[in-house]
């Protein structure tokens, strides 16, 4: 095979230390090895990095393991080409595996250049990832929290939540405190009804019926004062970030208003879009590369003539949520019909997840190519969505013409077709 780094180290990296190779290849001789082992700490680091350059050897290759690379990186990324490798490409034979070993392995593989390299985005786009992935997991906590005090409501007999349409909105959250405020079970009925707003006023009977005969003891109350506490430090915690990342997009305003002009994205998405991939599409060869890194594209797997499952992949965490969501406000929206035409299309031919998943691998490709030039969203097949259905007709008629043509001019027009 075909040598493509000449002189290059394979790393193998762990919380407390990392072993590394270096392989120097010459031409007509057999490639030479030296190990060494590294301490994580930044002075050791630091050795490392000079021991490479001592060796001139600017190509390196280490394992994805957790988040021990990263320190690894921030201190090599300035001088030294780092790749990054998922460890399903670098995965060494069982039973003949160790530290040295794997670091020799995975150094053998990237020298012939078997290794594709994971993509790291600029410093600052992977802060900001940071923060909105911290943001998605707040939001995610404080859902857990609703649901939670939603069911302590439940279990306290109190069935307001089949009434009222929020069960956190003003109207509902002044009369839930209203029962955890009583030392006893009763309610006041003229009470209840003062702390009803705007249309839920007429539904006062209802109110007071689904919270009626409710059993709340002193510790459950606790307990709902604790969740409630809880979920408000959540929502505070979340503005607090918002603050931050508003600050932190601010180099990329460009880029979020460019991705706002899409059907079902929003600013919140374009945030989190720019977060995970960043502006620079040169990191990715194709569209259809950047889809099969969020994982919205399906696998190859087939043996024998036979097709196994083809699902799409699991990578993504982040980033095929958002545009998920996306897919779901896109095929919703009023303004432009685009996706929502293209959703039942596939809908009628592959089931409702697929066709999602399908509008929002194009949101993807569409995100790509306007990243790459710069311009608005306009896709090259707008006017037919968009076009009076006279004109469909009129197109359809043409096109039925142009095919008879083809068909007589190659003499296979069926005896059927000849009325035409």
């Amino acid at each position: 095979m075909k040598v493509v780094y000449q002189t290059c180290c394979g790393v193998d990296v762990h919380k407390s230390f990392l072993v590394a190779t270096i392989i120097k290849t010459t031409s007509g001789v057999e490639p030479s090895y030296e190990k060494k082992r590294f301490s994580t700490f930044n002075n050791s680091i630091l050795q490392f990095k000079q021991w490479l350059i001592e060796h001139d050897c600017y190509d390196i290759c280490m394992e994805s393991t957790g988040k021990y690379w990263v320190p690894v990186f921030n201190l090599l990324e300035d001088v030294i080409n780092v790749t990054i490798a998922n460890p399903k490409w670098v995965k060494a034979v069982k039973g003949n595996k160790d530290d040295s070993k794997d670091s020799k392995w995975i150094g053998d593989l990237f020298r012939l250049g078997l290794v594709p390299g994971s993509f790291i985005p600029s410093k600052d786009i992977r802060i900001l990832r940071e923060y909105t992935r911290y943001r998605y997991k707040l939001t995610s906590c404080k859902s857990s929290e609703k649901n939670r005090f939603q069911n302590a409501l439940t279990v306290c007999n109190v069935a307001i939540d089949s009434v009222v349409s929020d069960v956190f909105g003003k109207s509902a959250t002044s009369v839930i405190d209203y029962l955890i405020e009583q030392t006893d079970n009763s309610i006041n009925h003229e009470e209840i009804s003062s702390r009803l707003l705007r249309s839920l006023k007429k539904k006062s009977d209802s109110v007071i019926e689904s919270i009626e005969g409710y059993q709340m003891t002193d510790s459950q109350k606790y307990r709902m004062r604790l969740v409630r506490a809880h979920m408000d430090y959540i929502i505070s915690t979340i503005n607090d970030i918002d603050t931050m990342i508003e600050t932190l997009i601010a180099p990329y305003e460009n880029a979020v208003q460019l991705l706002c002009t899409i059907p079902g994205v929003d600013r919140n998405s374009a945030i989190t879009i720019i977060s995970e991939i960043g502006i620079n599409m040169a990191q990715f060869s194709s569209s259809k590369r950047l889809c099969c890194w969020a994982g919205l594209t399906s696998g190859n797997n087939e043996s024998a003539g036979k097709k196994k499952s083809v699902r799409i992949t699991r990578a993504g965490v982040y980033l095929k949520p958002a545009l998920v969501q996306c897919a779901h406000a896109a095929v919703k929206s009023n303004i432009s019909p685009y996706y929502k035409t293209k959703y039942e299309r596939i809908l009628k031919r592959r089931g409702k997840k697929r066709a999602i998943i399908a509008i929002a691998r194009m949101i993807l490709t569409a995100i790509y190519l306007m990243l790459s030039s710069g311009e608005t969203w306009n896709p090259s097949d707008l006017y037919k969505i968009d076009m009076p259905q006279p004109l469909v007709e009129k197109q359809k008629e043409k096109a039925i013409k142009q095919a008879l043509k083809l068909l007589r001019s190659e003499g296979i027009i069926p005896p059927l077709l000849e009325a035409y």
